[in-house]
């Protein structure tokens, strides 16, 4: 049912889908609107008339082609339903099946009123149709087709050996010539190429194809009649009339072939536009799409700035005093002892709403003199939004604690800043050189089982400033 068009309920041509989600061919679309003031769409009326919105109003700039339903289409598998036709395949080869198809009735381009069999054209001209008729040079008489005898004298009909391969091969894909060959340099055409050339050449060059064999048409006619005035009679008059009248034929076939050539040129050149606009609503989305992806790059950045404030805001500490807990001990510690990751930074922290910016940084394994045997823990000003408020040098007193988890025996060391020193200025960069004890804790004492300084892979360092 997704398929069919909600106007005609045939098999969807070009799809276009509505706002409101149904589907229209894009001709049975235009004849709509063009024919109904303020249209609504019907499957919308016959579905729901209570539903009806803005978005049933039908309008050819509110429906957008449906890429993936015509893709579905064209690759529907299908057959001729043509009597004696066994052609299969998909849809989007069918239409051009149906303008080769052998058992087609189509109409005789003369006007005489029958339907016949595409492949019987030919012989219906020749031998049936009361409109192709030709003049008897003997009696003057106008004739049909049918009432000529062909004569019986003639070896064979050269001229059909080369212009009926052209139109009534049962195998369209076998070349007459090489490989390498138009099917038309019998002509005069001079392309050459691989099979995939060939192909898309003939397909292209149909008219200029047409125009070549119109004119051997006409060199072969000039000729027949160059060789009867050569023989000076000896040719006798019912031959030159029954060639003549072949020539006749084949002009009528070449006619026929050629108004189909130009229908196919008007559908393909309809095609050609519907893909242009296609390309160009492609063109519009792609747009779009970057548009899009621009936007939510800067969105997730945005997140991921936001995230970052809100984990530092759920860490941060606003009144001097902040518990840094370390897990992975193990794994860190010989991560220092390695060089992977010497030392490791604390999250900032304030000494007031809107104090000093500082934060702590701890060699497990040992910095300075201190490299190896002790844990080394510092101090470090960092750049803070309200430095300009703040006195200078940082002059408060820093003391640090790492606390034994069974509350038995803290490791507490503390110290006053050197106010000459560097690390205690107004910070230019985002952090001042570190400074505090690079011997706070022995190694061993760190590991040893009677004390609880690490447990569980975790320990908790404390800073607290006066």
């Amino acid at each position: 049912q997704k398929y069919l068009c909600s106007n005609c309920n045939n098999i969807l041509k070009k799809a276009l889908q509505t706002l409101c989600g149904h589907r229209y061919c894009s001709a049975c679309l235009s004849w709509i609107v063009r024919n109904n003031k303020n249209a609504i769409c019907q499957k919308c009326k016959e579905e729901d008339p209570s539903t009806l919105s803005e978005g049933s109003l039908l309008a050819e700039e509110r429906a957008f082609g449906d890429a993936a339903i015509n893709k579905e289409i064209s690759e529907l598998k299908v057959h001729c339903v043509t009597l004696g036709c066994s052609w299969s395949g998909i849809m989007k080869n069918f239409e051009e099946h149906q303008s080769l198809c052998e058992y087609a009735l189509i109409p005789c381009h003369t006007g005489c009123g029958h339907m016949v069999m595409r492949k019987k054209l030919a012989d219906h001209l020749e031998n049936g149709c009361v409109n192709n008729v030709t003049t008897c040079q003997k009696c003057k008489r106008s004739l049909s087709s049918s009432e000529y005898q062909v004569n019986k004298r003639i070896p064979f009909n050269w001229y059909l050996i080369i212009f009926f391969p052209f139109f009534f091969q049962q195998n369209r894909s076998t070349p007459l010539i090489n490989k390498d060959g138009c099917r038309f340099s019998e002509i005069g055409c001079s392309f050459r190429g691989s099979k995939e050339k060939i192909k898309e050449h003939e397909k292209t060059a149909v008219g200029a194809h047409m125009l070549l064999l119109l004119q051997h048409i006409k060199q072969l006619k000039a000729s027949l009649c160059t060789a009867a005035k050569a023989a000076d009679g000896s040719i006798p008059q019912s031959e030159l009339n029954v060639n003549e009248n072949k020539l006749h034929v084949f002009e009528n076939i070449v006619a026929v072939l050629n108004k189909e050539v130009e229908t196919s040129n008007l559908e393909i050149t309809a095609f050609r536009r519907q893909s242009e606009l296609d390309q160009n609503i492609i063109r519009g989305l792609e747009l779009k799409i970057a548009e899009l992806h621009r936007c939510l790059t800067q969105k997730d950045a945005g997140l991921s700035s936001l995230h970052k404030s809100l984990l530092f805001s759920e860490q941060a500490s606003y009144d001097g005093v902040f518990l840094w807990k370390i897990t992975d001990v193990g794994r860190k510690l010989q991560d220092s002892v390695t060089g992977r990751t010497v030392s490791l930074y604390s999250p900032a922290f304030y000494t007031a709403k809107y104090g000093y910016k500082v934060c702590l940084r701890v060699y497990l394994n040992g910095d300075g003199t201190g490299k190896g045997t002790h844990m080394s823990l510092f101090f470090v000003v960092m750049r803070g939004d309200y430095d300009a408020l703040l006195p200078w040098p940082f002059r408060h007193k820093v003391t640090f604690m790492l606390l034994d988890q069974n509350n038995r025996e803290h490791i507490i060391d503390a110290f006053r800043p050197d106010l000459t020193s560097a690390s205690f200025q107004r910070p230019v960069n985002d952090m001042n050189v570190a400074s505090g004890c690079p011997m706070f804790l022995p190694l061993a004492k760190l590991q040893s089982p009677k004390y609880a300084y690490v447990k569980e892979d975790t320990l908790f360092l404390k800073c607290i400033i006066e």
